[in-house]
């Protein structure tokens, strides 16, 4: 299971953050103002496992600020007016999860939907989740260095119900389902935005042949990754462990080999 976020109908209303909050007694994050348009929640971390964020551009005039689609006249060379772009974003629940790598203690852990979820009450508080993360998603809070992100809402899983973000967006941004079915509805509505004008759709975390082996929370675009803070090409950052491991075996074999050999030639 798992979430497809379609940002091109998301109004930056934050009913998923509240609702996040709200369900799952997350902290408050406070009414301070970060200059960074109606952003006051700057990115993910332990206490805002839901973020909306607001992306101020500057485009060419011809292009539809609401739809994105180029299908106005152009007022005049170099014409510009601005638009939003607003996405709420999430914790990816990747199908190759480094922190489930690095976790030591068995806190962080896959679900029967195959999501991943951080057991408070196990975590120690050592951090190798937080650097492991190529989204840089899970983070510690500070009072008691344990690590925090999305469940996506596991207890409501369990009882059948679908998250909470999902169940409170009024515009359909966030869906909710089997995630083949959420691929399929995903690239159908990439092809409707291209056949409409929206040259610049493009789905992010749908491939299962990427770094990360397919996100599960994955999202449809209308600008390039970066613009929305979001790493272009993100790897499983512990892909090397197993070559490590083995060549940090193969030294240590050599070493003890060098060191009989040294022993049984020393002058007796």
């Amino acid at each position: 299971m798992g979430f497809f976020t379609d940002t091109s109908v998301c109004i930056g209303c934050k009913a998923c953050e509240v609702a996040c909050k709200e369900w799952n007694a997350i902290p408050a994050d406070g009414l301070e103002l970060t200059g960074m348009s109606y952003d006051n929640t700057v990115g993910l971390g332990a206490d805002t496992w839901r973020h909306v964020a607001f992306v101020e551009q500057q485009v060419p005039a011809d292009v539809d600020v609401f739809t994105a689609a180029r299908d106005l006249e152009a007022a005049g060379p170099g014409a510009t007016r601005t638009r939003w772009l607003m996405s709420s974003d999430v914790c990816k629940h990747c199908t190759h999860a480094a922190c489930l790598d690095v976790c030591p203690t068995g806190s962080l852990f896959r679900t029967e939907f195959g999501t991943v979820v951080v057991q408070e009450d196990i975590c120690n508080g050592c951090g190798y989740c937080v650097p492991a993360c190529p989204y840089g998603v899970i983070d510690q809070r500070k009072d008691d260095g344990r690590a925090w992100k999305c469940t996506l809402c596991y207890d409501r899983l369990g009882v059948g119900m679908e998250p909470a973000c999902a169940k409170a967006c009024p515009t359909e941004s966030i869906q909710f389902g089997p995630l083949e079915e959420l691929r399929e509805r995903a690239a159908d509505r990439v092809e409707a935005l291209h056949a409409a004008g929206v040259a610049d759709a493009r789905l992010y975390g749908a491939d299962p042949d990427d770094g990360v082996g397919g996100d599960g929370a994955f999202f449809l675009l209308l600008d390039e990754p970066e613009v929305y803070g979001l790493p272009p090409d993100p790897v499983v950052t512990t892909r090397d462990l197993p070559a490590m491991w083995k060549h940090a075996a193969t030294a240590a074999a050599s070493l003890a080999a060098l060191a009989v050999v040294s022993f049984a030639r020393r002058p007796r």
